[in-house]
């Protein structure tokens, strides 16, 4: 292990530690993680590849925490998978170029909506847990989710904030929220990690070591959701949206 590789080691493993938290709570850490990776060195399609391996540690360790506390409602985050896995691979194999700028700003728009979404907290205004899923509700999410997927294979800067606003309307509190989206994220993300291992566009060494800090990070926020609850999650939401809308648009 050569000198320069071991700094990098530890240095990812330190900013894992801070976006598998962030993650967790609310979304966004793959903000912290992409460049950080970039300025390491590695081209934009194999930092995007090797982030996976973060990603997908980070939300095994975090669902299979929820899943023990008995806050993973597993009907509803099985449902939300299925489309989401049909999309991640799609996305994953897009062979199209986006604008970024116009990526970033689109990005915070979603951001700041769930921002106000989320200050305006509905599920404590409806007195509701979960609300019925008819038809019409099933179908919207399955819509939704194959969305989510198709942008989450393809980028997955973000797809946090997407699920969140995806399932706000559906009056579930933000503990129940994060442990669905930490589940769909785990499973899609074995798909789109797949992909990019087929074209040779994941660094494992590096992948690992922030696997590692994002695995510590997941777990340290999953118990601070579950033991404070949808109010204290609301706060950490919100601040951290509040922060990467405002570095987006003026980016």
């Amino acid at each position: 292990m050569t000198a320069t590789f071991a700094w990098q080691c530890g240095f990812l493993a330190l900013i894992g530690l801070l976006a598998g938290f962030i993650n967790v709570l609310a979304g966004g850490g793959s903000l912290l993680t992409l460049p950080t990776l970039i300025f390491l060195g590695l081209p934009a399609a194999t930092a995007n590849g090797t982030n996976r391996i973060a990603i997908l540690s980070q939300n095994i360790f975090a669902a299979s925490s929820f899943r023990r506390h008995g806050v993973l409602p597993l009907r509803l985050a099985l449902l939300c998978t299925v489309p989401a896995l049909a999309g991640s691979y799609f996305g994953a194999n897009l062979a199209i170029t986006i604008d970024e700028q116009l990526f970033q700003r689109l990005l915070a728009v979603i951001m700041i909506g769930v921002l106000v979404f989320n200050t305006l907290d509905p599920m404590k205004r409806w007195r509701c847990a979960e609300l019925h899923l008819n038809r019409w509700r099933i179908a919207a999410l399955l819509l939704c989710f194959f969305a989510i997927g198709v942008y989450g294979g393809f980028v997955q800067a973000g797809v946090g904030f997407l699920i969140i606003s995806a399932l706000l309307a559906q009056g579930l509190d933000l503990v129940r929220i994060n442990a669905i989206k930490v589940f769909v994220v785990g499973i899609f993300t074995l798909v789109a990690l797949a992909v990019f291992i087929q074209h040779q566009q994941v660094n494992f060494g590096l992948g690992l070591a922030l696997a590692a800090g994002n695995s510590i990070g997941g777990t340290i926020a999953t118990r601070m959701a579950i033991n404070k609850g949808h109010d204290w999650i609301k706060n950490v939401v919100s601040l951290t949206i509040l922060c990467f809308a405002i570095k987006l648009l003026l980016a």
